[in-house]
């Protein structure tokens, strides 16, 4: 045998290998109003009653206003941190509005508008970013816990959506997520896993630039987000996520294709214009003149001028609006305020199902203790009970 078993250098071969490559797929963005407002295509524009178009406006300040309330609260050292939602309300509030009471959200931190409009309280979301432990199980809703470790809900939501099938349920599981979550490989394994079963699960990606400091183009090859549902089998829709009703529709459509067990992975590009969360100083990795072209292109504003020009805009008192979020949030604040502090006793009642004979000893050992030397009180710091 040759001892040189293949040639110095692959040779070129005039064999025609196919090959498929992204510039073979057209990915297009759906868009209902432009960024001056007016309207792309009146065909696209959704069905909806005049009061519906108006409640989305309202929701889409309350966002706004929850966010900037939120942050100042940060700021004063009230909560834990914050991360806003600020230049994302048409993806926050149009994904939300195309939802029922019955689907589950499954949320990545930002969608505060979304949540309170499924049925959480605004005490607890409040209370969540106090790091109260509670506030996680989210009461009340149809919403499971915050994905801090990013990426880690998207295999658990393939695994809620795979119940709903196979309880027959008419709702589906709604993952919200970012660019930088479409790196992980949870993203894969959950997107691939939905794909095979043909789970009613919508996954939607708020591309909004950056994961953290990391920008889009930097963390993938790819040209868009929506592109990658190919690879699971799976249809993808990309959208203009400043366009709250492009948004809803995107949603509605995908919602309807989901229930019928194709699963749909949306790409809603869009800002984010505030700092990741209140513990970033975006200054560091992006340039101001970025940011003021993305205010150009404000999802709120732009939503404004489509009522205008819709003759709904006089019937929107915005100043009442966020006057009455920021009583809503007062009170809110004050319920946090009042949740009651952790016991020392719930040091030893969470060990074991029922408490021991030993730990019950133990229990007592200490309360003797505090009622012996009160002043060990000031040492002992109170978290919320959570």
């Amino acid at each position: 045998m040759n001892e040189q078993s293949r040639p110095e250098s692959p040779g070129s071969t005039d064999a025609d290998v196919a090959a498929v490559s992204e510039r073979d797929v057209d990915v297009a963005t759906h868009r209902v109003v432009d960024a001056d407002g007016s309207v792309v295509d009146p065909e696209a524009v959704p069905d909806l009653a005049d009061d519906r178009f108006l409640d989305l406006y309202r929701w889409m300040v309350l966002q706004r206003t929850f966010d900037e309330r939120a942050t100042k609260l940060q700021r004063r050292g009230l909560l834990g941190t914050y991360a806003s939602g600020q230049g994302q309300e048409a993806s926050i509030i149009g994904s939300a509005f195309a939802l029922t009471d019955d689907d589950w959200i499954f949320p990545y931190g930002r969608e505060a508008g979304a949540l309170l409009m499924h049925g959480l309280s605004m005490r607890d979301l409040l209370l969540y970013w106090r790091g109260v432990e509670d506030a996680s199980r989210m009461e009340g809703a149809n919403v499971f816990g915050f994905a801090i470790s990013i990426g880690s809900h998207i295999p658990v939501a393939t695994g809620k959506a795979w119940g709903q099938k196979l309880d027959g349920s008419d709702a589906v599981s709604f993952v919200n997520l970012g660019d930088g979550a479409t790196s992980t490989g949870a993203f894969h394994e959950g997107i691939n896993f939905a794909g095979v079963l043909g789970v009613p699960a919508v996954f939607f990606t708020q591309n909004n630039q950056y994961a953290i400091s990391m920008p889009f183009e930097e963390q993938t090859a790819a040209d868009t987000v929506a592109q990658k549902a190919i690879a699971y089998g799976m249809d993808g829709i990309r959208v203009d996520g400043n366009d709250v009703l492009a948004v809803y529709n995107a949603v509605a459509t995908a919602r309807e294709r989901a229930l019928a067990g194709e699963p749909v992975l949306i790409e809603a590009v869009t800002y984010r214009r505030a700092a990741h969360t209140t513990s970033d100083d975006p200054t560091r990795y992006r340039e101001d003149e970025e940011v003021e072209e993305w205010e150009r292109r404000d999802p709120v504003e732009r939503y404004r001028s489509f009522l205008a020009d819709r003759g709904l805009l006089e019937a929107v008192d915005e100043e009442a609006i966020r006057e009455e979020v920021s009583e809503l949030f007062d009170e809110a604040v004050a319920a946090a305020d009042a949740y009651p502090e952790r016991d020392v006793a719930e040091l030893f009642r969470y060990v074991h199902a029922e408490p021991t004979p030993e730990l019950e000893r133990q229990l007592e050992e200490f309360r003797d203790l505090l009622d012996r030397r009160p002043e060990m009180h000031d040492h002992i710091e109170h978290r919320p009970k959570g």
